[in-house]
């Protein structure tokens, strides 16, 4: 494994969710949060996906060890068919400093420390280029592939290109994250999605962009079908349990290109994400007993009882914050409690020995 090493900070304003964009994503399961992703940031990443696509990152050197070895589109390959060879690339924060830097975006975080936080999680990155003529997804929700418990699970959706109905833009079924997380068909399942729930049915073919055959489509029919536009920088937050799909890029000339990362509460317990690099000790962590697979994953902000990861890259995050100062830094609710005598509330320390 290649040494951390500290990762140039870079300054950013702080964002503050306003009271109508909690209210949206409370409501309909998914907000839109414009520019929040400066034009620069988004430059460097809508360069690096032509590097990538051209072949040129140093992980695509045919020397580069195995494990962590980018795919080479062939030279002879037009640009939309390099493009349409690399079209979906998966956790590459393990193995490259900018996808670790992106997944621990402040500004994101930001956001994210109101929807679900204090406390968050870096769980999972994803590269979509979606060149011209690509298909799109079926409905699906994401908490159907990772499960957390409590069930915090919050994708964020960095938009790097001009995105609406022609080059593939999301659609939500708004107002759908009310829906349990349907579990896959079959009996040997086990407990996976809200199969405790009398009478939830069993789904197949989720993801297909077929209707008739993916079973989450009548869910999807009893709410409204919003497509999801958005301009470079802006970042779409949305839940596990809403339903959402995307169709088929039909421009000739037009990439989708997004960065989407996913994040849980760093409180709640999950058993995804451990052995993507199997050679890599310090993000294939995982409880054998519990298959818990929490330390696999990076803290980026707050605290947790809970085993986590620290990025790999030297990214400036709250793994990296000592520990003591972390918690002294950290939130201190206080006790409410309504006087007796007086019938007002009052507040005292919930825990008298903690200084914040």
């Amino acid at each position: 494994m290649t040494p951390a090493t500290p990762a140039p900070a870079k300054s950013y304003a702080p964002y503050q969710v306003s009271i109508e964009e909690f209210r949206r994503f409370r409501r309909d399961g998914f907000v839109t949060i414009p520019g929040l992703v400066p034009p620069e940031d988004i430059a460097e990443l809508r360069a690096h996906t032509e590097d990538l696509m051209a072949g040129r990152l140093p992980q695509q050197d045919p020397n580069t060890p195995e494990k962590e070895r980018l795919p080479v589109p062939p030279a002879h390959l037009s640009p939309l068919e390099k493009a349409q060879h690399v079209a979906r690339i998966h956790m590459l924060h393990r193995i490259l400093p900018l996808h670790e830097r992106y997944l621990l975006h402040p500004r994101v975080l930001d956001v994210l420390e109101t929807l679900i936080g204090p406390d968050i999680l870096a769980l999972q990155t994803m590269l979509f280029l979606k060149p011209p003529g690509s298909d799109g997804q079926g409905w699906h929700q994401d908490t159907y592939y990772i499960p957390t418990h409590p069930d915090t699970l919050c994708g964020a959706w960095i938009a790097i290109d001009d995105v609406d109905e022609f080059n593939g833009a999301m659609w939500m079924a708004q107002g759908s994250q009310v829906e349990p997380v349907y579990p896959p068909k079959g009996p040997d399942i086990g407990t996976y999605g809200d199969r405790h729930l009398p009478g939830v049915p069993g789904v197949g073919g989720v993801s297909d962009t077929d209707d008739s055959r993916n079973d989450l489509s009548p869910v999807a029919n009893r709410y409204s079908q919003v497509l999801v536009p958005a301009k470079p920088g802006d970042v779409v937050f949305f839940g596990g349990h809403v339903l959402h799909r995307s169709k088929r890029n039909v421009t000739t000339d037009r990439f989708r290109r997004s960065f989407v990362s996913h994040y849980c509460n760093a409180r709640s317990f999950t058993q995804w994400g451990a052995g993507w690099e199997e050679n890599d000790a310090q993000h294939s962590k995982y409880n054998p007993e519990t298959l818990q697979s929490n330390g696999s994953h990076i803290l980026a902000r707050g605290d947790t009882h809970l085993p986590y990861a620290k990025p790999r890259f030297g990214t400036p995050c709250a793994a990296l914050m000592d520990p003591l100062v972390r918690r002294q830094s950290h939130r201190f609710i206080p006790a409410a409690m309504g006087n007796l005598a007086s019938g007002d509330m009052e507040t005292k320390p919930a825990v008298p020995e903690a200084k914040p």
